[in-house]
């Protein structure tokens, strides 16, 4: 049977314009909903995703989206709260944390929640740029000062700019409180007691050593010659 070309060439061009039009007509729909942006919400929000038509593209950074209070990002330590345990320095796999403490001959304040201290934070570095994130220095903390912020964007050009220092004495501070605990051990030294030569009784003779204990050997009889 003869196939009638203008037939199908008129059958393929309306096709042609059935899907153009049916894809134009998705265009504008999405065209037209989008005159608004969809409500930024935190994820944890009940109605997070009844919102299904505007814009989702939020403009950051001059908006961003809400992130979760427990989630791991930059570090911070509340100094005033820090008592130098060294304790999150010790448990840090990458060695991120740095501090320098110095000892103090007496109670220099306490922290919120009641805690005395008495050592000075000289130096209290973190280098962000060796964190790994994984929480275990904000979980020894015993003041709870050492926390993670919900900052998660802080890149920078340059890494040393990474490395963030929360000690607040000066020079010339730590100076004079290391002079002051040095101070503090010398006269300590000086006002113990001479280790005694020898022990005396209360009549002032020496005392006599005291007995050795025997030691118990026990006796072990030789085996008997065998019998023929």
């Amino acid at each position: 049977m003869p196939v009638d070309r203008t037939t199908s060439y008129w059958s393929a061009l309306a096709e042609s314009f059935k899907s153009l039009s049916g894809g134009l007509k998705l265009t504008l729909r999405h065209f037209v909903k989008s005159r608004k942006s969809q409500t930024v919400k935190s994820i944890a929000s009940a109605d997070y995703f009844s919102e299904r038509e505007g814009i989702a593209t939020i403009q950051y950074p001059h908006v961003q989206l809400p992130v979760p209070d427990v989630g791991r990002y930059k570090l911070h330590n509340e100094i005033d709260d820090c008592i130098v345990c060294d304790k999150c320095a010790v448990v840090c796999p990458v060695d991120c944390i740095t501090i320098e403490p110095i000892k103090s001959p007496e109670v220099i304040g306490k922290t919120s929640d009641g805690t005395s201290k008495r050592i000075y934070a000289a130096k209290f570095d973190i280098d962000m740029a060796k964190c790994c994130f994984c929480g275990l220095c904000t979980t020894v903390c015993p003041t709870e000062c050492l926390t993670m912020t919900n900052e998660y964007d802080f890149s920078v050009f340059d890494l040393k700019e990474h490395n963030f220092a929360f000690g607040e004495m000066t020079p010339a501070e730590i100076e004079e409180k290391k002079k002051s605990w040095d101070e503090h051990q010398k006269l300590k030294a000086a006002a113990a007691p001479p280790p005694a030569s020898h022990t005396t009784t209360e009549t002032g003779e020496a005392a006599k050593p005291a007995p050795v204990k025997p030691v118990f050997k026990p006796k072990i009889k030789p085996p008997s010659p065998p019998t023929a």
